[in-house]
């Protein structure tokens, strides 16, 4: 076991010793919609005594919520979606700068905000699948989805998708606005349809014969081989899929993260359950329950990830990217990516 494990270990016994005393609590504000997560909160509870209240709900609502109430907000923490609206989230003063060694050490730099104010806690890759039957030439790259040779044939979802937004604005970072606006044009001239549904709906376009590549986050077809999602996994067989850029930057990977509210009544449970969110055990509970990547290295991957095979991920710092983001939204108006 090693140090911030022994850490972690040491910090939980310690809080079910004082915060069942205590009556404590927490309050979180989440948009994550996975009933899975129970898992996490009840370990949490049990393990602590300290009660999670919850309020769930869509992102930009929980965020103008959290806006309205100002100084009176109940919220101790936000767990979101998506690197842009853990960025939306810090720039409308939503949350607060914490200093954590756990979390620090915990998770790798790149995967947490450079004041501290946000912290990834699961991983998802955004990668190209396409139909085994039909294409032999698949993309191999990011930038292949805008070659001609490509026309007609892409799904993929619109550019009010937050993980389209990130994904573009890692293209800005590593690339520049030009050739980033570039890239959106070509990928809007290579679509099989007008953007619509979710990622399991690009997956299922394969299926119906709409498109033959499509793009979308690794959980959503790891979900398909672990359990059934109407659509896609009677159809898994079919379906191929790529890692882009392994010779070059990585494959892009968007979060879903958390951080402690700007005026968090309980501040230190606060802390406590993010850094819990780092252990071993809910680290691995995110992989499983969810068809996640853990944020920290050590932790296995479930077998439904894990049959995705092993990548190289980009490893740009994420709040680079998330600085370009309002550039990302200006390429995606100004080349009609609805």
């Amino acid at each position: 076991m090693n140090r911030i494990t022994a850490s972690l270990t040491a910090l939980i016994a310690a809080m079910a010793a004082s915060a069942s005393v205590a009556g404590e609590e927490l309050n979180l504000y989440s948009s994550r919609h996975y009933d899975t997560d129970e898992r996490l909160y009840s370990d949490f509870e049990d393990a602590t005594g300290i009660t999670i209240n919850r309020i769930e709900g869509k992102a930009d609502e929980l965020s103008a919520r959290m806006r309205a109430e100002g100084a009176n907000s109940p919220a101790d923490v936000l767990l979101t979606v998506d690197t842009s609206r853990l960025a939306r989230a810090k720039d409308m003063g939503l949350l607060q700068p914490v200093d954590s060694a756990i979390l620090q050490q915990r998770i790798p730099e790149h995967l947490r905000d450079s004041d501290n104010e946000w912290f990834g806690l699961s991983q998802r890759a955004r990668i190209i699948f396409y139909d085994k039957n039909d294409v032999t030439d698949p993309p191999k790259t990011y930038a292949d989805l805008a070659d001609p040779k490509y026309k007609g044939l892409i799904c993929i979802r619109s550019s009010g998708n937050t993980y389209n937004q990130t994904l573009l604005a890692a293209i800005v970072t590593h690339e520049g606005e030009e050739a980033a606006r570039k890239w959106a044009q070509g990928v809007v001239d290579n679509m099989a349809r007008p953007p619509q549904g979710g990622d399991t709906d690009q997956l299922r376009g394969l299926v119906s014969g709409e498109c033959e590549i499509a793009v979308s986050n690794t959980y959503y077809f790891a979900r398909a081989l672990r359990t059934d999602v109407k659509g896609v996994s009677e159809h898994v067989d079919t379906i191929g899929w790529v890692f882009p850029d392994q010779d070059d930057y990585g494959t892009h990977v968007n979060l879903s993260g958390g951080g402690v509210a700007a005026h968090a009544p309980n501040r230190e449970n606060a802390i406590k359950f993010l850094e819990y969110l780092t252990s071993d055990q809910a680290q691995e509970y995110f992989s499983a329950g969810n068809d996640e990547y853990p944020v920290v290295d050590s932790v296995p991957i479930a077998p439904s990830v894990e049959k995705l095979g092993k990548f190289k991920p980009d490893s740009v710092n994420l709040s680079e990217v998330a600085a370009n983001l309002p550039a990302a939204q200006k390429i995606f108006d100004q080349v009609g990516w609805k």
